[in-house]
């Protein structure tokens, strides 16, 4: 039983003083006086190119990098770069790996620069190196926190022994117009999910000391504010109240920062005409004066530059004193701060108090991951060989898989037998990026496991699954179906992979339709018509818009982007060696023209009822309600409840308020039960919405046994941001569900006292 107090305030409270924060989350008045004394030293001594080399981060040309990532206009070559280390006009590297090469990098930055300051090498870890974990979108349906650190505890062993100390996640961003590609890289769109996902990953990557060379900086992205483009358009603008920054889009960021992260990424966008990365009342007010934050700022991808795109700042040298003086501490692949800032310094445009104030962020940061004692950590090949792919890794990213994998519907077609004769049909079934997803940029393909081979495996007899392409994702093939129907019509069942492919979830992969694309939907529909069953694996980084064959399938298993062993996690799943408990980080709509939705929208005058639609809030096409609600999710057992009982009809000022619920497992097989709180403010100064999740649990539940969820609510819970900003809430109503979704389930009231 967990109280809700804590997770309250930790995600709408006040600020602390952090000072220089712990892995684990432990605020210290000031940096120990030794790496003070020994940062403030390196300082001032340092010329001031010297300290704009610190505050930037180029791309790693001497190590394995992925290509294709990022544009390649500003790639520089390894002369060029080794020349600029030298000269201490660069302080990190990003994007490459492995242990050998990043020994010899450090070296020309330990032993042939000038003050020999060790390099900080990064990399854009977000669901695994080598092995790769579920899309964290995939994961956070696992709505299991602990899982979320322990794959990225696995994430930083292989980071950190391939020479990489810091990370590029997590994605923090609320994401809540399906439209927008990057939703894939968060939690969705819920902000308390959200926040125990964002601090539960920033205490699996750093662990217990940012010091061990297996453990990465945690960098929360995109502050802030990213997820919420105009149109789900990503980089776009996001133009929204300072309610909805601080009550939505903030929270996540506080929770990852409490937790200890102690680097910071700005997004690419302006908020409310103000780019992110020239936002001083966000970078600073905010971030550093309210919260107390004592890490480093990296600026994304270029994003200094672009702010004169944005038409803000006049040239490079303009962008750069904005930036700068915004609380920018360092920027990415941008020569803008090695090329302006001494000269903006020595003008005076930019105080050498404010230059010296980031070169100190850094410092400390490197001197927190143990760099100065040990430059070389993560440069010994035997611990990488040791650390990649181990068979721990790979159960826990299997396990991971089965986890985050979301049941639909079910009409009675799953679990399958091992023995039956299966048509595997479409054209995501077999390739390993479409197994790993987007951000999977070092991946082992090699052994990488898709749902072919999975399920071949997991077969009485490889040769009772037949599989064919069908049709291109998002085109048709010449004789695809007619071969599909075929295949379909010698089988026991069909199993039908559709959905989109890695790249269509990612950055800058926005979509104006979330439906599955119309050469699929064909292939879907003749499949239909054979009359076999059909059970469909839906692969997608977003919710997205179900219609006709497929919405009307014999059972829907969201899989996601599962990473490296995707095809042994779906395989234990569809042949009922694992219950599927996955639950929905996002809700499912029933037109894609509803964007955004999602359920804890703000009450209108006119709510639509199930006695009156005329001149009520919906669409000409659609109900104001989702297709499958966010925390839906179906298992192989058939779960109920009972009406919530609470240990009072009041609530005082210092008191609680006990909830409870019966789960009853009626099926023949376990049960793994995610139960959710939800509250509504019936009456309040500002409008509130139709549901707020409060707290969830898992509980698991023998085949025809009874569990009871019980949750203590305090008044702490129902604060609300009032009409100046601060936290209150006001006597009067609330009603209350504990239900398996954000739609279902029996209310209850309580009041609460003065």
């Amino acid at each position: 039983m967990r109280g809700l107090m804590t997770t309250r305030r930790s995600v709408i409270g006040g600020g602390v003083a952090m000072g220089l924060v712990g892995a684990a989350g432990v605020p210290l008045a000031a940096p120990p006086p030794r790496v003070a004394d020994l940062v403030a030293d390196l300082v001032a001594r340092m010329t001031p190119e010297e300290k704009a080399g610190q505050l930037t981060v180029m791309n790693d040309p001497f190590r394995w990098r992925p290509g294709g990532v990022n544009p390649g206009d500003f790639d520089s070559d390894q002369a060029r770069t080794a020349a600029e280390i030298r000269a201490g006009r660069l302080g990190a590297l990003f994007n490459g790996i492995g242990a050998s090469g990043a020994r010899a990098v450090q070296r020309i930055a330990v032993e042939e620069s000038r003050l020999g300051i060790p390099l900080l090498f990064a990399a854009d870890i977000l669901h695994g190196l080598r092995t790769v974990f579920p899309v964290p979108l995939a994961e956070a349906a696992s709505f299991d926190p602990d899982l979320a650190e322990r794959t990225a505890r696995a994430a930083a062993r292989e980071g950190g022994a391939s020479g990489v100390h810091q990370t590029y996640a997590p994605m923090v961003d609320i994401g809540r117009d399906q439209r927008w590609g990057r939703v894939v890289e968060g939690s969705g769109e819920d902000v308390l999910l959200g926040s125990r996902m964002a601090a539960a990953r920033v205490r699996g990557f750093q662990g217990t000391s940012l010091a061990d060379p297996l453990s990465l900086l945690a960098t929360p992205k995109h502050f802030a504010a990213y997820g919420a483009a105009e149109s789900g358009l990503d980089y776009a603008a996001a133009d929204l109240s300072e309610r909805q920054l601080r009550e939505i889009y903030l929270p996540p960021f506080r929770a990852a920062f409490d937790a200890g992260a102690l680097s910071a990424m700005s997004g690419f966008n302006t908020i409310n005409g103000i780019p992110a990365t020239a936002n001083r009342e966000l970078l600073t007010g905010i971030l550093r004066e309210e919260w107390g934050f004592a890490g480093f700022v990296v600026a994304d991808y270029t994003a200094d530059i672009e702010l004169i795109a944005h038409g803000f700042a006049e040239d490079g040298r303009d962008a750069a004193r904005l930036a700068m003086l915004a609380g920018i501490d360092m920027v990415m692949m941008s020569d803008l701060y090695v090329t302006h800032l001494p000269g903006l310094v020595a003008e005076g445009a930019v105080p050498m108090g404010r230059l010296d104030e980031a070169v100190t962020r850094v410092l400390s940061v490197k001197s927190a991951l143990g760099l100065f004692e040990d430059p070389y950590r993560g440069g010994d090949p035997e611990v990488e060989r040791r650390e990649i792919g181990g068979a721990d890794i790979r159960a826990l990213a299997r396990e991971a898989g089965r986890r985050s994998a979301v049941l639909l519907r079910n009409e009675g077609v799953l679990p399958l037998r091992r023995d039956q004769r299966i048509a595997l049909i479409g054209p995501l079934a077999d390739g390993t990026l479409n197994a790993v997803g987007p951000w999977s940029i070092f991946a082992d393909h090699e052994r990488v496991v898709a749902i072919e081979q999975g399920l071949r495996a997991a077969l009485a007899s490889p040769d009772l699954l037949v599989t064919v392409r069908g049709c291109e994702v998002e085109a048709p093939i010449p004789g695809g179906i007619r071969e599909a129907i075929a295949a379909a019509k010698a089988a026991d069942v069909v199993v039908l992979v559709a959905g989109e492919h890695a790249l269509m979830s990612a950055e800058a992969e926005s979509r104006v339709r979330i439906d599955v694309p119309a050469a699929q939907r064909l292939l879907a529909g003749a499949l239909a018509a054979t009359g076999k069953p059909l059970v469909v694996l839906l692969k997608c980084g977003r919710a997205l818009e179900l219609s006709g064959a497929i919405s009307a399938a014999d059972a829907i298993l969201v899989t996601w982007f599962l990473g490296s062993e995707e095809g042994h996690a779906v395989a234990d799943l569809l042949f009922g060696a694992a219950s599927p408990s996955g639950r929905l980080p996002v809700s499912f709509p029933i037109r894609s023209g509803q964007q955004p939705y999602y359920y804890a929208h703000l009450p209108t005058g006119r709510p639509e009822t199930r006695e009156s639609s005329a001149y009520k809030a919906r669409f000409r096409e659609a109900p104001n309600r989702a297709l499958y609600p966010f925390g839906h999710g179906l298992g192989y057992a058939t779960v109920t409840y009972s009406a919530p009982r609470l240990s009072a009809d009041s609530l005082g000022r210092d008191g609680e308020i006990t909830a409870a619920v019966t789960i009853a497992n009626t099926g023949d097989v376990d049960a793994e039960e995610l139960v959710q709180l939800y509250i509504r403010d019936r009456v309040a100064r500002i409008s509130r919405p139709v549901r707020v999740l409060l707290d969830f649990q898992r509980h698991r539940i023998v085949a025809g046994g009874t569990a009871e969820a019980r949750f203590t609510l305090r008044r702490d819970n129902l604060l609300y941001l009032g009409p100046d900003g601060r936290p209150e809430v006001e006597p009067g109503s609330f009603d209350l569900w504990i239900a398996p979704d954000a739609e279902s389930g029996r209310p209850t009231r309580f009041r609460l006292l003065p």
